[in-house]
């Protein structure tokens, strides 16, 4: 961790704790509340804790000209970009994609798209591309080694901000924040200050959700097809088929949501987020968006010559999506989860 941003973090926290005018908007300020001194630890989970909906910023009476100059919101942001950095296995590689994510995303897709291209078979659907067996040996691997490196990731997180054996009762708890997204509500479900300052809007809760659980039918989609294909029932699926009942409206949530968050994101106020990692953040939500829109394209494509290049694409999409999950922002998810498990441990 920086020797700065840490405590600067304890600074603002410890006169949130004082005021506690804030308390109702997120899980963060009911957290601060329980504690009276703040070890490296704590401010690690806070700031992890915290989704960067920015209502506390907007409320606060001491952020700037005040001489106390709060703004809680980049404190944790710095705190919790560092974290995840510091955390990650090997570390130089988050730093290199959190400060040019647009660069390194395209880059690795074009890369992967290129050699599906040179490496593919004829026909218009994709296993006449790329046969079934060879996508499961290179890409089981590129899934499962990325969750891996999380693992140990979360591991060092866990010890770092002393959580202890976990219940199923916290799983459950952090399970229902996560669905509802209820941390981006503003407390009162009026939703979040991020990009509209003053306002509130419950439009970014939206996205979030949108691309959740969007990610998620996704995955369904490729679980029931990788059944389905061992039942010996092979794609291309139907329309009314278990694998594209879950991937249409999967990818449509993905794309919309992703292509939300995009439009939202500049409309935020970059001093309240940790402005240096801002164009890798805005890296991996095109890269959802990629994800998504080219999935959605391939099928529609599917029986025609456009299979290749397409199904190049998407591949190229999902395979970068899936080797930087422990170096993009796509591992927010992960470090957000387990906060909310370690918030519920405390309460």
């Amino acid at each position: 961790m920086s020797l700065d941003t840490i405590p600067e973090a304890r600074r603002q926290i410890e006169i949130c704790n004082a005021c506690r005018y804030c308390e109702g908007y997120c899980a963060v300020f009911p957290a601060i509340t329980r504690q009276k001194a703040f070890a490296d630890g704590d401010i690690t989970q806070l700031a992890n804790l915290c989704h960067n909906c920015r209502g506390c910023y907007y409320a606060c009476q001491y952020t700037e000209p005040h001489e106390f100059a709060l703004n809680l919101p980049r404190a944790l942001a710095e705190v919790r970009t560092e974290s995840w950095e510091d955390f990650a296995v090997p570390a130089p590689l988050a730093r290199v994609f959190q400060r040019h994510g647009v660069a390194l995303a395209g880059l690795l897709v074009l890369a992967v798209a290129v050699m599906v291209l040179l490496a593919r078979g004829g026909g218009r659907t994709f296993y006449d591309v790329i046969p079934h067996g060879v996508l499961v040996a290179i890409f089981l691997p590129a899934f499962l080694a990325p969750l891996a490196v999380i693992g140990v990731s979360l591991r060092r997180y866990w010890r770092k901000v002393g959580g202890g054996p976990v219940r199923l009762a916290h799983v459950v708890s952090a399970a229902r924040s996560a669905g509802r997204m209820r941390n981006l509500d503003g407390g009162q479900g009026q939703g979040c200050n991020f990009e509209k300052e003053e306002r509130f809007s419950n439009a970014r809760r939206a996205m979030h959700q949108a691309v959740m659980w969007g990610f998620l039918l996704c995955f369904a989609s490729t679980l029931s097809g990788t059944v389905l294909h061992y039942l010996g029932w092979p794609a291309p699926y139907g329309p009314f088929s278990v694998p594209k009942l879950f991937g249409v409206p999967g990818g449509l949530l993905l794309t919309l949501g992703a292509v939300g968050l995009a439009a939202l994101k500049p409309k935020g106020d970059r001093g309240l987020g940790d402005p240096a990692v801002w164009g890798g953040e805005m890296a991996f939500v095109l890269l959802l968006a990629l994800t998504g829109g080219s999935g959605l394209l391939l099928y529609a494509v599917t029986g025609t010559g456009l299979v290749a290049p397409v199904f190049a694409l998407h591949l190229g999409a999902v395979m970068t999506l899936f080797l930087l999950m422990p170096y993009s922002k796509m591992v927010h998810g992960f470090f957000r989860f387990a906060a909310l498990v370690r918030d519920a441990q405390g309460r």
